[in-house]
């Protein structure tokens, strides 16, 4: 009777151990695909907004857009810059790049495109720092500007003590105390300056981000190039000396990000070049350059394009898959091009 006992417990065990075994890989089958898709929402690219409206807005809320409703110069570009950086941190998923828990941890998209756009971000500030805020070179930098530039280099994969997040909102503040004072113009002492040299210097550092963009880019496939290092320059030298020719190629890892940080870039300069357009507008119209900023602005945006294929495709040059890289990276090279040209029109007229 003992022994007849025993092995029906036996089974009683054995069969509730089967059943939470069952039950623990139903909630994790469960919570992977509700990971999945918050993670199919968080890879979500923010939309596209309209810097003169959001920078009215702004304005209007805060009680500094007078009747003219016209705007002080600096104000769109500025207003811009905090918008992007706004954006970062409280787009669906937040600022992703520093998560340290499921599903953020596992993505690779968007804290690429993130970064894209935060090195933009990080360069406008600086130029703002530098130079738009300057009248020359011996002028004392603004107070609010001096603490927000330093605020938006600080390290993105930081999680606490202190977090990115924390940091960027810091800068975000002191940005936005610098734009009511620039609004409010009874202050001598905080002004932007609108002017070719100025906006030539900042063209001049996205000019060469996009450069190595678009040869990250085209590196998708193995390239042979000709080692241009030197050219141009008979007694130039180089620490290290490297042969006539190179081999090039993005690890089939870094494919995506690649992509994805040019991307990100892509959607910050279309903003900034947007708002530009109306802080320089004058400048522009002087050197005839309007059109020139118009057209950058169009080839950028055609890299925005939806991605229809669920993964980028690294195809051989004139294979049968396509490459999403080189399409990218013809868009980028065209803008490149574009801006050395306005860049050459600022400084010549």
């Amino acid at each position: 009777m003992s022994s007849m006992l025993s092995k029906l417990a036996f089974w009683s065990d054995r069969d509730n151990l089967s059943g939470i075994g069952k039950g623990v890989a139903a909630f994790l089958v469960v919570l992977i695909c509700l990971l999945s898709v918050l993670g199919i929402y968080w890879s979500s690219e923010p939309d596209a907004f309209d810097v003169v409206a959001v920078a009215k807005e702004r304005a209007e809320v805060r009680g500094y857009l007078n009747n003219s409703k016209k705007l002080v110069v600096g104000y769109t570009t500025t207003s811009t810059l905090h918008t992007m950086v706004e954006t970062l941190l409280d787009k669906p998923g937040g600022f992703i790049s520093n998560d340290i828990m499921p599903p953020g941890v596992f993505m690779d998209n968007m804290p690429n495109w993130e970064f894209g756009v935060l090195v933009q971000a990080r360069d406008l500030a600086r130029a703002l720092r530098k130079d738009f805020s300057r009248s020359q070179s011996q002028s004392t930098e603004d107070e609010n500007l001096k603490v927000a530039e330093p605020q938006f280099n600080f390290d993105a994969n930081s999680w606490a003590l202190p977090s990115s997040e924390g940091e960027y909102r810091r800068g975000n503040k002191e940005l936005l105390e610098y734009l009511d004072r620039l609004a409010k113009k009874e202050d001598q002492n905080v002004q932007f300056y609108a002017r070719a040299d100025n906006l030539r210097n900042w063209l001049a550092d996205v000019e060469t981000r996009l450069g190595s963009l678009s040869q990250r880019l085209s590196a998708s496939v193995i390239n042979v190039r000709e080692n241009t290092d030197l050219a141009g320059e008979a007694n130039a030298q180089q620490s290290t000396v490297n042969g006539e020719q190179q081999r090039v190629k993005t690890s089939w890892s870094k494919i995506d990000d690649v992509f994805y940080e040019a991307r990100g870039a892509s959607w910050a300069l279309i903003h900034i070049l947007k708002a530009i357009e109306v802080d320089f507008v004058f400048t522009l119209q002087d050197k005839n350059a309007l059109v020139s900023l118009r057209q950058i602005i169009r080839e950028l945006e055609s890299t925005q394009s939806t991605v229809w294929s669920p993964i980028i495709l690294n195809g051989s040059g004139f294979g049968v898959l396509a490459n999403h890289s080189l399409v990218m990276a013809s868009y980028i090279s065209r803008a490149h091009s574009a801006m050395s040209d306005l860049r050459r029109l600022l400084e010549q007229g």
